[in-house]
């Protein structure tokens, strides 16, 4: 099948085009990314193995590919766009689409499967209120949790554990999955707004970065809710920074991913100390952590970092082992998709996959959807204010809804 890419000129920004009504996967963060329409492929795959079943799978879809790329780089190309579970025994799903569209660096780009290059046209942002019914906010029972959890982390059984909970939301219309793709873009403009196959969201934490042999991962770990107040705010962030508990879980995080990367790249770097980022609602502890792969006749792709680097302790846990073990026994709840890795992969096996975090998954009738937060538990945790963090955590999803 011939597949082509080309130069795009003048076009609307990424989230407001449309091709022929087709569904869309998006990875888009500051009106730059990818974006997808139809699907000319779908995998869908468990186990242990996934990751080595995925590069398989696209290695051999891209073989069949009668490829025509006049634009080359990053991003162009055939697409892979991937969302892998937490957990082994759950479903992930690839998906290559018909029709992609990318922009980078002022360039625009369009890759097509078929003969005809298709047209483009916008779709306008027309709001339509929805009435949305909440449920499944498992306040008590999710603390209850949390204080298992940190009695299980004094009695040296984990470090730390990450544990989520969900609340489910039921419409009287069907959601319009490019209107709170939208509505997440506009207000975190900084984060990856991510849709695929029912699951969309906008993720602050990158997992892996890789272009060409530079290595990236953004590693995000404690929490603060902002007040609206900017001296307020300010003193805020000061205080985060200076937080021994979010301190702590922070460093876990870091160590995580620089513990995986160190062995596959000739040279790491590594901060001392975090920064803070700000969002629209939050703040985090954040660490950018990079790498050059090791010059080898079989360097790591971007499947293996992946498999190397999921699940980090940013959303299991430390010991990991331990940290998987607890989840499974009180955490109560299928995550399914949810801080599973999620973004896209080219076919020279660059590529960028974020953790799925603040998002929800739809179901097949678009009448409801279930969105996930979850918060690290250390020693100093208290667990009212992991809930007040979760409730933050949730509070993009509800707005992008409420805004719909």
């Amino acid at each position: 099948m011939r597949i082509t890419t080309e130069i795009l000129g003048e076009h609307p920004p990424l989230l407001d085009i449309a091709i022929n009504d087709l569904p869309a996967t998006s990875w888009v963060r500051n009106n730059e990314g990818l974006i997808g329409f139809g699907e000319y492929k779908r995998f869908t795959l468990t186990g242990s193995d996934r990751f080595e079943k995925a590069r398989e799978w696209w290695r051999n879809e891209v073989q069949q590919l009668d490829i025509h790329n006049n634009v080359h780089g990053s991003g162009t190309g055939p697409i892979l766009f991937s969302s892998f579970s937490f957990s082994e025994t759950e479903e992930s799903v690839l998906i290559i689409p018909h029709v992609i569209i990318g922009q980078k660096n002022g360039k625009s780009w369009i890759t097509w499967i078929g003969d005809k290059q298709p047209e483009i046209t916008s779709q306008p942002n027309l709001k339509e209120p929805l009435t949305l019914q909440w449920s499944g906010s498992n306040g008590d029972e999710w603390r209850s949790r949390v204080a298992t959890a940190i009695s299980a982390i004094k009695s040296n059984e984990v470090e730390k554990v990450v544990l989520a909970r969900f609340i489910d939301c039921a419409t009287d219309t069907p959601l319009n999955v490019r209107r709170i793709l939208r509505n997440l873009a506009d207000e975190y403009p900084s984060t990856w707004v991510f849709a695929n196959a029912g699951l969309i969201g906008a993720t602050p934490e990158l997992l892996v970065r890789l272009s060409k042999s530079l290595v990236t991962s953004r590693i995000l770990a404690g929490t603060i809710r902002k007040t609206g107040d900017d001296e307020k705010d300010l003193a805020l962030a000061a205080s985060l920074a200076r937080s021994s508990k979010d301190l702590e879980e922070h460093e876990y995080a870091v160590r995580s991913v620089g513990d995986v990367l160190a062995p596959l790249c000739s040279s790491t770097n590594v901060p001392e100390s975090p920064f803070v980022l700000h969002l629209a609602n939050v703040m985090h502890l954040a660490t950018d952590v990079t790498g050059v792969l090791i010059d080898s006749a079989s360097p790591a792709d971007i499947f293996e970092l992946v498999k190397r680097l999921h699940p980090s302790a940013a959303v299991c846990g430390t010991p990991t082992p331990s940290a998987k073990k607890l989840i499974n026994d009180i955490e109560g709840i299928s995550r399914g998709r949810y801080a599973g890795p999620i973004g896209w992969i080219d076919a020279r096996g660059d590529g960028e996959l974020g953790i799925a975090l603040r998002c929800g998954e739809i179901n097949t009738s678009h009448q409801s959807i279930r969105l996930f937060a979850g918060c690290g538990i250390v020693s100093e945790s208290d667990p009212q204010s992991e809930y007040a963090e979760s409730q933050a955590k949730l509070l993009p999803m509800r707005r992008a809804l409420e805004g719909h």
